[in-house]
């Protein structure tokens, strides 16, 4: 694979090449060469805020995927034979976090209506529920995280 390059200037006219070089699983990380009279520090930051926001963000697409699946799921509430679907949401949060992708499955324990569907609307309208709330809680989690390097590169002025 190629890296890209990009020439990129700051609001003080000081110039700096960044090239994002691939890296496993096709994640790109920036690199400051030495064409810019910036500190290296400053392409760091992009790694720090993706280590602090890299498992929200995983989060978050595992509700985004569960969410879908619910929708799915009532819309398919009068198919004949449909099966509900569902996510194993910790061993699915712990694959993504390895960087795999969340898998489906038939969820257990449901029954049957005469013409094969198992889709319980009540369970579905639960699911969304419940995924809503951890959506606010991972939302205010990542609005923390945000506000404290706000504050670190403010030097805690609220300005």
């Amino acid at each position: 694979m190629r890296a890209a390059s990009r020439l990129i200037s700051t609001p003080g006219g000081d110039t700096g090449l960044i090239e994002m070089e691939p890296r496993p699983p096709g994640a790109v990380r920036p690199i400051l060469h030495a064409r810019s009279s910036w500190p290296l520090t400053c392409s760091l930051n992009v790694n720090m805020l993706e280590a602090m926001t890299g498992n929200l963000e995983k989060y978050l697409d595992l509700l985004s995927a569960r969410q879908k699946l619910a929708a799915s799921n009532i819309a398919n509430a009068d198919t004949p034979g449909y099966q509900t679907k569902d996510i194993d949401f910790q061993q699915e949060f712990m694959s993504m976090v390895n960087g795999q992708q969340p898998l489906t499955i038939e969820a257990e324990g449901l029954p049957n209506k005469p013409d094969g569907n198992n889709v319980n609307v009540d369970r579905e309208a639960r699911m969304l529920a419940e995924n809503a709330m951890r959506f606010n809680v991972a939302s205010v989690l990542l609005r923390g995280q945000i506000n404290s390097v706000k504050s670190a590169i403010t030097g805690g002025s609220t300005s």
